[in-house]
């Protein structure tokens, strides 16, 4: 009952397109089906499609090529115009309800390695950034998360030390660079990082050079295993 008149004072609409809705927290038929999800066979490290399968633990050339510091990550969708705009309503405009859906995408491409875990970690942003933004949406995404999963998330675990450039724009090489060293364990989270399976949170994974930092800043501080979680995956198939 409540629930229905509150959808009558403020109508329900299309995280993506903002078009009405008959029910909360969801997309419409159009930008449901403009979503590319990932499903199987994928590269088991990068999480990215691949055109053959090649059995459990298959990896893509990128993988070998370019081999990242996490050891497994998994995206739900593919970046595209409609998962942008579902990023972009989150990141931008303020649309906090989006992150019970993207959440329970990710979940449910992740469950594999979520269930093995012992922490939640978000992809930090510098002090700077995040008092511009107000928030970090990979905090957000990790906070439903760990609702959802029972697995616990520590938002201040991770941080970074400095401010860097937009990866936008930037190339391979220059991601690397721009981002190297640029992450640490926050001293007072050391112990529980020692021995640690941690999955690393971020909306998405464009090159991982920022995911890769930051899975060696936890290595180095004595976790066992990172992987990495996002919503999207921008990259062509394997």
């Amino acid at each position: 009952m409540a629930s229905g008149v509150l959808n009558l004072l403020v109508p329900q609409t299309c995280h993506a397109c903002q078009v009405p809705v008959t029910a909360p927290g969801g997309l419409c038929a159009v930008c449901w089906g403009n979503l590319e999800l990932v499903s199987a066979p994928v590269c088991d490290v990068y999480g990215t499609p691949m055109a053959y399968d090649g059995g459990t633990g298959a990896i893509s050339p990128r993988a070998i090529e370019q081999p990242p510091g996490w050891h497994r990550a998994r995206g739900a969708v593919v970046f595209n115009d409609a998962s942008q705009a579902l990023v972009h309503a989150l990141k931008y405009r303020d649309r906090h309800e989006v992150t019970t859906t993207l959440a329970r995408m990710m979940l449910h491409a992740g469950r594999e390695i979520v269930v093995d875990a012992d922490l939640l970690v978000p992809v930090p942003l510098h002090q700077w950034r995040l008092w511009q933004r107000r928030y970090n949406q990979s905090a957000l995404l990790a906070r439903e998360l760990s609702g959802l999963s029972g697995v616990e998330m520590v938002p201040d675990l991770l941080l970074r030390t400095r401010q860097t450039r937009s990866q936008v724009g930037l190339k391979q090489g220059e991601r690397g660079r721009n981002v190297k060293g640029a992450f640490e364990v926050s001293a007072r989270h050391l112990e529980r990082v020692a021995g640690a399976r941690i999955v690393l949170v971020d909306d998405v994974m464009t090159s991982g050079s920022t995911a890769s930092e930051c899975a060696r800043a936890l290595l180095a501080a004595g976790a066992v295993q990172v992987d990495l979680l996002v919503f999207a995956l921008v990259s062509g198939r394997a």
